[in-house]
């Protein structure tokens, strides 16, 4: 039975998300953004307080859970995806949300994560990418750029990084996106897409650890810089960015390259973004776009309508007990091969 006071639909508001917890993130952080956004999107998708459950594993954004006024489960190292299945599976009319980080979603839960994708359950996965290990005081991450100095790489990193959202349409997602923490329009939008989206939405949102990792991502989080060194992505329209809206991209065979609008090159001659394509070609090219040579991508890659795991695995349950009956538990312990013991 639920324990958390419902609250009428129409008046749910942001701080009714607010837990009685003190945040104990350091002064700065990105995961603030993230949790202020979070709780703005809550209220707006008519889903009652106590059907939201958020699941997380281990490190910074991971104590999430405790920061909201909803169920939650501050789970094992990486195995979050796995938990958060279950749940979904057990109670599908939940709101189940994983929170997780690129060393907790990408290294020890890799496996989980990308299992919980394929199978397109409907829940949203946001990851907290800072390319570094915040919690344990700087280490290198698996998204850590080659040649990183940290504590753990005194000489640079020679891992090569893992690309969250080339991983995610590798196991063929049904929902792609990415957003910056300092970007709080464009995130809480991004946000409220995944959870209104049917079936497993990943996002990757950009944060930066201003004490272990400070300024990983000024290329894009600096208003002055953002316009030449970020795309926006929009469904059906061409690929522009630039301060002056004057570059776009276009593919030269299966390549795509940066182009200067004029003499000639017009936005006809553009790519034009379609998130909703049969499938992932167009959206694994912008995962593998990265700045500098590039601007990088930052919306919906893709979105399209896929089954659903725990909807598949409820009508194949009713199917069994429509051919077989309830069943009963004492018959499944003594059918097949059975022995007494005294």
């Amino acid at each position: 039975m639920s324990t958390i006071p419902s609250i009428p639909l129409d008046v749910l508001k942001p701080a009714d998300f607010a837990s009685d917890q003190d945040v104990r993130w350091c002064p700065g952080c990105g995961d603030y953004s993230i949790l202020a956004q979070i709780k703005k999107v809550l209220p707006k998708l008519g889903i009652p307080r106590e059907n939201f459950v958020f699941v997380s594993g281990i490190g910074c954004s991971s104590r999430f859970p405790y920061y909201l006024n909803t169920y939650g489960f501050h789970s094992i190292h990486g195995r979050a995806p796995g938990i958060a299945t279950g749940l979904k599976i057990a109670r599908p009319e939940l709101s189940v949300w994983v929170i997780t980080g690129d060393g907790d979603g990408l290294s020890i839960g890799g496996n989980h994560l990308i299992h919980a994708i394929r199978r397109n359950l409907d829940i949203n996965i946001i990851l907290f990418n800072n390319r570094i290990y915040g919690l344990t005081k700087g280490q290198f991450s698996p998204t850590s750029e080659l040649g990183k100095m940290t504590k753990s790489s005194p000489f640079g990193t020679i891992d090569n990084p893992i690309r969250p959202l080339t991983v995610a349409l590798g196991v063929e997602a049904s929902f792609v996106a990415r957003s910056l923490d300092v970007d709080p329009t464009h995130l809480a939008a991004t946000l409220e897409r995944a959870a209104r989206h049917k079936g497993t939405s990943f996002v990757e949102v950009y944060q930066d650890c201003n004490v272990f990792n400070h300024g990983a991502y000024d290329y894009a989080a600096d208003k002055s810089t953002r316009p030449d060194n970020v795309l926006y992505l929009e469904h059906g329209k061409p690929m522009i960015f630039g301060k002056n809206r004057d570059k776009g991209l276009r593919l030269n065979g299966l390549r795509l390259e940066v182009v200067q609008l004029g003499n000639g090159i017009t936005e006809d001659d553009l790519l034009f973004h379609d998130e909703a394509a049969p499938d992932g070609t167009l959206a694994y090219l912008l995962s593998q776009m990265r700045y500098p040579e590039f601007p990088e991508p930052m919306g919906v890659l893709r979105c399209v309508d896929k089954p659903r795991y725990e909807a598949l695995a409820h009508e194949q349950i009713a199917q069994a007990k429509a051919k077989a009956g309830e069943g009963k538990l004492d018959d499944l312990y003594g059918e097949g091969d059975v022995w007494t013991v005294n």
